[in-house]
């Protein structure tokens, strides 16, 4: 049997992370590594005990959700507050990190920034990962499958069912059963 890497494992961890997300607009989760070990998570969400943005909406400013707290820096933070040294450390994140994430995390001493996703990738980031010796590789998620639009698929697939449903022949209902069975859909 093949073991999964250890870079798998770590972004898989930061997908996870990133269904806790509470913005709309942009679900991110970050994975802190030292030494093979995680020593801390975070995803993107409001700042403990306001209003969260699956709730009320996004608060945009100048193109940006400024009721969210970023997922790196809530990783960052939780190291923070109990006390869990960043220095020589590493950072698993579904999405590139936006410019203020990016002096953050240098800051912090992490060096080496894996990520699943381009996003936005701002050249000033980039440059500044590059001037600090933080070394940034693209990991995509690759040896599992975490289906971030399930719920969708499974009500697309739901309808088509509806509207194909009046053929009844052997080969539609053997399709429905499997569909039925791999979405768990009810009828």
């Amino acid at each position: 049997m093949e073991r999964i890497s250890w870079n798998q494992y770590f972004m898989a961890q930061s997908h996870l992370l990133s269904l806790r997300s509470t913005c709309t607009r942009l679900m991110v989760g970050a994975t802190i590594v030292r030494d093979k070990r995680i020593i801390a998570g975070g995803y993107n969400g409001s700042v403990s005990g306001d209003v969260h943005c699956v709730d009320e909406g996004c608060y945009v400013i100048d193109g940006h959700c400024v009721r969210t707290v970023h997922a790196e820096a809530n990783a960052l933070l939780q190291c923070a507050k109990f006390g869990v040294p960043t220095e020589n450390a590493d950072i698993y994140v579904t999405h590139f990190p936006c410019l203020q994430c990016t002096k953050q995390l240098i800051q912090s001493g992490i060096t080496t920034v894996y990520y699943a996703e381009d996003y936005k990738n701002h050249s000033y980031a980039i440059e500044l990962f590059k001037e600090a010796g933080v070394r940034t590789e693209k990991v995509e998620l690759d040896y599992l499958a975490l289906d971030m639009n399930y719920k969708e698929k499974a009500s697309v697939v739901e309808e088509l069912l509806k509207i194909v449903e009046h053929h009844d022949t052997s080969e539609f209902n053997q399709l429905k059963e499997k569909a039925q069975e791999l979405f768990r859909l009810v009828r």
